[in-house]
């Protein structure tokens, strides 16, 4: 049975893992995001950045994934992308290299209409080209993954 929230919407209230596994009920965890969590898409590309160089890519996830359900319809499938570069992250550390495939090639795809002209210095065309990569290879990746979600990183 799911935990609910007073308004009966299922909530997951497990602890989790770094990679955003849940864990037995009073196991320790990994702080997870909040599910109100609402940032501007500056500060949630840095707290999404700093989650992703901390190897936390599942919390990544779900910061990049509260601004694309609050974003305007022009950004909407920018964020979902950026999100599901994060959750392909997750399943390569997860040790799932099809489901990495799988979500890394759409996140590319679903990148590609923003890489002339992405808002937020937003670094489109690298994110692309590391998606693809990982996506070509994903079993072969254990090492850490550098991604800069702007172009002030690169």
């Amino acid at each position: 049975m799911r935990d609910r929230d007073e308004t009966g919407r299922a909530r997951n209230a497990r602890p989790r893992d770094a990679y955003g596994r849940p864990l037995p009920h009073g196991a320790p965890g990994e702080p997870t995001m909040p599910d109100d969590l609402e940032l501007p898409p500056p500060e949630a590309l840095d707290e999404a950045q700093r989650l992703l160089d901390a190897d936390r890519p599942f919390h990544a996830h779900e910061v990049l994934e509260a601004v694309w359900k609050a974003a305007p319809d022009p950004e909407r499938e920018l964020w979902r992308g950026l999100a599901q570069v994060a959750v392909g992250i997750t399943h390569l550390r997860r040790g799932n290299p099809r489901g990495a495939k799988a979500l890394l090639s759409r996140a590319a795809d679903r990148l590609e209409p923003y890489a002339a002209q992405p808002p937020y210095e937003i670094d489109a065309p690298g994110i692309i080209r590391t998606a693809r990569a990982l996506a070509e290879r994903p079993e072969a990746t254990t090492d850490p993954i550098h991604l800069n979600l702007t172009r002030t990183r690169a």
